[in-house]
């Protein structure tokens, strides 16, 4: 019996985390940009139906502030931008991710 690859679970949970590590290293972005980024680190299971959630919710918290741009050849997009609100919840985050890695790592080596 084979085993589903628990790499899309761990990425929707961390999803909105990765979401504003990009945006505050790379600056300002929309979903498609997005999308290609966040695979081109190896997390290419995300789907619109699933980054564009994350991105609604970061904005309804204030981490993030949607902003319409025209579009150079087509349409508009929607830039997400990182807002000090969303940097101080990353910096939070960054601690938690970090303190819990290193639970995780130490139990699944057998080290804890």
């Amino acid at each position: 019996m084979a085993v589903a690859s628990p790499q899309g679970a761990w990425v929707r949970a961390l999803l909105q985390l990765c979401l504003l590590g990009v945006l505050e290293s790379e600056g300002p972005s929309y979903g498609y940009a997005l999308l290609n980024r966040l695979a081109e680190a190896g997390l290419d299971t995300v789907k619109p139906a699933t980054l564009y959630p994350a991105l609604t919710r970061l904005a309804e918290e204030g981490a993030v502030e949607a902003q319409w741009a025209a579009g150079e050849s087509g349409p508009g997009r929607k830039y997400y931008a990182i807002t000090e609100q969303g940097r101080a919840h990353l910096e939070s985050q960054r601690r938690a991710w970090g303190d819990f890695r290193v639970a995780v790592t130490a139990l699944a080596e057998g080290k804890s």
